[in-house]
């Protein structure tokens, strides 16, 4: 059985060759392995992100959020996840958050 990083690996070259499908799929098998990976959601919003599904961009970058709340990366992302959706009162709140995050 593949490792999650090998399934992840196989998604990031899917995502390359512009086969979003077919990425969402492997990173969702990349989660059926290790369901707290949180490199795999952080991917999923990016791919959800680029398909035009928000709300399941959304929903995957606040679970890297939640994994991951010490990390600023998380909210910059999330930050942007948000913009992309239109969501500017969030971003800006992830935003600070990241910020918040860098400065301790």
């Amino acid at each position: 059985m593949p490792t999650r990083e090998e399934i992840y690996d196989e998604a990031d070259r899917l995502k390359d060759q512009g086969k979003l499908d077919e990425a969402v799929a492997k990173l969702q098998e990349a989660l059926q392995v290790d369901p707290n990976y949180a490199l795999a959601h952080s991917a999923l919003a990016v791919v959800y992100g680029r398909m035009g599904r928000h709300d399941d961009a959304i929903r995957h970058g606040l679970t890297v959020c939640q994994l991951e709340p010490n990390d600023p990366f998380s909210y910059t992302a999330m930050s942007v996840t948000y913009v992309r959706a239109g969501k500017i009162p969030e971003a800006e709140d992830a935003k600070a958050r990241a910020a918040m995050l860098q400065g301790r």
